[in-house]
């Protein structure tokens, strides 16, 4: 490496491994979620049409109307385009003009329960490129964690999941990373945490691609083990009715954040991406209550009171 290089600039990419990892992680996930569930994702395989200003092809698994999962997307994607769009360049303008190339995962799981919380992972690779300039790079991912109706130890194991997958690549990173995703995972508009939070990173590349790689394949692998215990405690919780609508009214911020916020929502839709598969993370049904409160002391309430709050999960 140069002097006038940095880390991001010093690898040689490999594109075949990150296509495979993301792909393996998507069989593995889906399989997974299948298997406690007992009904199997529909894959959906896709390209873009030549004539289209993003290029590029992808997967998009979906599971609708499980006995667990309401609805559940994992959609892989692997796409290209000639110029990177501002939503992407306004945190980094020295990129602005580079044609850029991106993998990756994302999942959005909407169970059934409302004693079940939604999560959300991805993990990706993006790549920015220019002539007679070497490509810059980076990672980014991450999962996070919304319930209904909290539960301590459901928290807590979410959390020391991501803190187990971090910690081998320093002890620094899962507090970095867990307050970035407090940070990031706010809906400003409401003033309150999506949910309870997890681990969220970008533009990362400061341990060097195959190491950067590592983080974020620990990343990915340590998701069913950070999810799939927590539904096997809660898929068999009786509910009620109000419940049941409770979580419906609470899909609604996660909506608002997706399509206010998100900026691989923002990306995939401002640079031509497949608008079904970027949209696969809404919820199937969603309701919207003016100005509703919860009445004082009622589960509902302790969510708002005590759940999202940004808080060490790992001391409760």
């Amino acid at each position: 490496m140069s002097a006038n290089q940095s880390p991001e600039q010093a690898t040689q990419i490999d594109i075949i491994a990150l296509k495979d990892y993301f792909l393996g992680l998507q069989e593995r996930i889906t399989l997974a979620m299948s298997a406690i569930d007992g009904k199997v994702f529909i894959a959906d395989d896709w390209t873009k049409p030549e004539d289209s200003k993003l290029q590029g092809y992808g997967r998009t698994c979906i599971l609708e109307n499980g006995a667990i999962l309401e609805k559940a997307g994992v959609g892989f994607s692997h796409v290209r385009g000639q110029q990177m769009p501002p939503s992407a360049t306004h945190h980094r303008p020295e990129l602005a003009g580079r044609s850029f190339e991106a993998l990756g995962l994302s999942l959005v799981f909407h169970p059934r329960n409302p004693h079940i919380p939604t999560t959300h992972m991805n993990v990706r690779c993006f790549i920015a490129q220019a002539p007679d300039k070497e490509p810059v790079w980076w990672f980014g991912g991450g999962f996070d964690m919304t319930p209904y109706y909290g539960v301590d130890e459901d928290c807590k194991h979410f959390h020391q999941s991501a803190k187990d997958a971090l910690d081998p690549f320093g002890e620094a990173l899962y507090p970095q990373f867990k307050n970035w995703c407090d940070e990031y995972f706010y809906l400003k508009h409401r003033e309150e945490p999506r949910g309870i939070g997890g681990i969220f990173f970008d533009d990362f590349n400061t341990l060097g691609f195959d190491q950067s790689f590592a983080l974020t394949r620990a990343v990915g692998d340590a998701f069913i083990k950070a999810y799939l215990p927590i539904v096997e405690r809660r898929y068999q919780t009786p509910f009620t009715a109000e419940q049941k609508s409770f979580q419906e009214y609470r899909r609604g911020r996660y909506v608002e954040y997706n399509l206010i916020f998100d900026r691989g929502t923002i990306f995939g839709l401002h640079s031509g991406g497949r608008t079904e598969s970027i949209l696969m993370s809404m919820p199937p049904v969603v309701q919207w209550w003016y100005n509703w409160e919860p009445k004082p002391g009622s589960p509902e309430a302790k969510l708002y009171e005590y759940y999202l709050k940004p808080r060490n999960w790992l001391a409760v």
